[in-house]
């Protein structure tokens, strides 16, 4: 008993790690959408996004199949199966997510990513046939008010921007990646062919839409010219991706789903501390012009009601 808790209880320190480590994904990643803008002036949003992407996957499928050897190319049926089901759902989630941050903050595209955190609760009651909990209802009310003050939603015309939006799409997917990890018929699978054929169906995914949504083939090649842009996209590679997800797949089976939901709502604590300052350095450095957030009123409020919802669920969290 005292083994499993310990194990349980370092399950909840790696993967509070991984959110530190998506947390700082947030403003590199504006910094890699503008400085990829300026490198291949009148892209697509599409084509920004496939090139803060696609790269990132392909390098990290080549540093798991140089490093990892024997343990990566010998997975079995089944962990390829639920490598391209993680890269299905991670790819949609991440394709909104990247989208949507060239169109909002990102403090507020880190804490509306989080609503996966409510929705997987509601999604265990129903599977379960039994109402939410009356915690998880008051968190329900809870993040959707406090989504509404981030996105700025205006009750007169009824809609949210494109990028609130789309980063609330992208949670939609990223619940479903959750699921997919927590499932009991994936726990003998082992982390490194999992991950890597994650990792190589996003890297496919999305080269193939950086070629079909670039003005010329030759764009795709223009920021790997860049010496400011390989260094973020080394940055995104190592920590944001290999060292996050690698400690995603292999931690978080560990812990029930709405367990991991509630711990991922750390990321947007860690994103917001880091836009406060990281964007004046990357601009400082690679000559871009992306300032520091500041701490506004929608941010304070939206995202402590969007806290509050995720404490008051950790604390009576429902069982699976």
């Amino acid at each position: 008993m005292t083994s499993s808790r310990a194990r349980h209880g370092q399950a909840i320190l790696m993967l509070l790690l991984a959110n530190l480590y998506w947390g700082l994904s947030f403003p590199l990643i504006k910094a890699v959408v503008d400085t990829c803008r300026g490198l291949v002036p009148g892209a697509s949003p599409g084509f920004l996004t496939a090139m803060t992407v696609a790269p990132r996957f392909l390098l990290g499928t080549a540093l798991l199949l140089l490093f990892g050897g024997r343990r990566v190319t010998e997975g079995t049926r089944a962990e390829a199966g639920q490598g391209v089901l993680l890269g299905l759902t991670a790819g949609a989630g991440m394709y909104f997510q990247n989208d949507g941050l060239q169109f909002t903050s990102a403090s507020v595209s880190a804490f509306l990513t989080q609503f996966y955190a409510v929705m997987i609760p509601v999604v265990v009651a129903v599977r379960a046939r039994r109402l939410p909990s009356p915690a998880v209802a008051g968190g329900i009310g809870l993040v959707l008010a406090g989504a509404a003050v981030l996105a700025r939603f205006d009750p007169r015309t009824m809609r949210l921007g494109r990028g609130e939006l789309e980063t609330l799409v992208c949670s939609v997917f990223f619940m479903l990646q959750i699921f997919v990890l927590a499932q009991r018929r994936h726990a003998a699978n082992r982390v490194l062919p999992v991950t890597a054929a994650m990792f190589a169906t996003e890297a496919v995914i999305f080269t193939a839409l950086a070629l079909v949504t670039a003005p010329r083939p030759a764009d795709c090649l223009a920021p790997w010219t860049s010496g400011p842009w390989l260094v973020f996209m080394v940055l995104l590679t190592l920590v944001c991706t290999l060292g996050a997800l690698l400690l995603m797949n292999r931690w978080q089976p560990l812990v029930t789903a709405t367990e991991a939901g509630l711990i991922y709502c750390s990321e947007p604590v860690f994103a917001s501390a880091m836009a406060l300052f990281l964007p004046g350095w990357c601009s400082r450095w690679a000559g871009l012009d992306y300032a520091n957030e500041t701490l506004t009123w929608h941010l304070l409020v939206g995202g402590g009601l969007i806290t509050a919802a995720n404490l008051l669920l950790h604390l009576r969290p429902p069982r699976e």
